[in-house]
């Protein structure tokens, strides 16, 4: 039985894998095939937190794969007063093939794993957010050819999806720059976990976007002031002004490719003309979190 709480749950190996299977089972869904690999297996979908893509994209892949899900939202009483994290998840452990947690706080989905009798995936967390980033490099694979050797330029706040892509890209031997003020740079104890990790990967901090940006592949942002940040929310908005993605800044690397894992503040981060622009994929990796999805549980449940 495999997590996969965090990007560093897999191997370089495994993420080649499961891109692999992805791969095929999108090409058979372009096809209007489905291929049933796990009949009868049950999801649950356990969430404190609001989501379109992550929700429904993991409803429908267990679908096409003959499967179905059960969503649990505030009403089942998870990480509340009504019952321990330990119970919770050792009960539903005999009701569903796999559990994902989308979770307020990492500690969470630690403990729900820890008690836990089958895989429990993050759906995100405030640490990290494995799912999108591993759809996001999908994706750059499927318009590239490869990722090996490219540079992914992340412009923003060092949240849970830059770490995230910091460890994937890494692991696949890919270039990764965040651009963000000091203070919203990876912490100490993230830097010091990625040098043992990744001892070889070349993750760049920089305070220059335009320095960030030359050479990428792939120009990245995400929203300024996350869930939970709100009362940051006006301080954060003028540290990051000089970070927005629009036409100035992706005029320094004409040849990248847009990405944003939504939901996306638009005048804010990114401008409407880069995110609806020619060099946008925010459709293009939002549809990938399906089929690497179906990848990840066909990987995980039907060996």
């Amino acid at each position: 039985m495999r997590h996969i709480l965090v990007p560093e749950d897999l191997t370089a190996h495994e993420i080649e894998a499961i891109f692999a299977i992805s791969h095929d089972l999108e090409s058979k869904y372009d096809a209007g095939l489905r291929d049933a690999l796990l009949p009868g297996r049950v999801l649950a979908l356990v969430f404190e937190k609001p989501s379109l893509r992550t929700r429904v994209s993991f409803e429908a892949a267990m679908a096409h794969l003959g499967g179905s899900s059960v969503f649990l939202g505030e009403d089942a009483g998870f990480s509340s007063s009504r019952e321990s994290i330990a119970d919770f998840g050792r009960v539903l452990s005999q009701y569903a093939d796999a559990i994902v947690c989308r979770s307020k706080a990492h500690d969470t989905i630690l403990a729900l794993a820890a008690a836990a009798t089958v895989p429990v995936i993050n759906g995100l967390s405030d640490y990290t957010h494995p799912c999108q980033a591993l759809a996001d490099v999908y994706t750059l694979k499927e318009q590239v050819g490869r990722v090996a050797g490219l540079t992914f330029t992340f412009v923003g706040d060092g949240n849970n999806v830059a770490r995230s892509l910091a460890v994937v890209c890494g692991l696949l031997g890919m270039r990764f720059v965040l651009a963000a003020p000091p203070q919203y740079q990876f912490d100490d104890a993230f830097r010091a976990h990625l040098k043992a990790l990744l001892p070889n990967a070349e993750i760049v901090e920089t305070t220059d976007p335009v320095a960030a940006v030359k050479g990428a592949a792939v120009v990245y942002t995400d929203v300024w002031a996350s869930m939970g940040q709100e009362k940051e929310r006006a301080v954060r908005l003028e540290a990051f002004k000089p970070y927005q993605v629009n036409a100035d800044l992706m005029h320094h690397c004409p040849q990248a490719f847009f990405m944003h894992c939504l939901p996306a503040r638009r005048g804010e981060e990114v401008t409407d003309d880069v995110i609806d622009g020619p060099q946008s994929l925010v459709v293009d990796e939002a549809a990938n979190r399906m089929h690497v999805q179906k990848g990840l549980l066909a990987w995980l449940l039907a060996k």
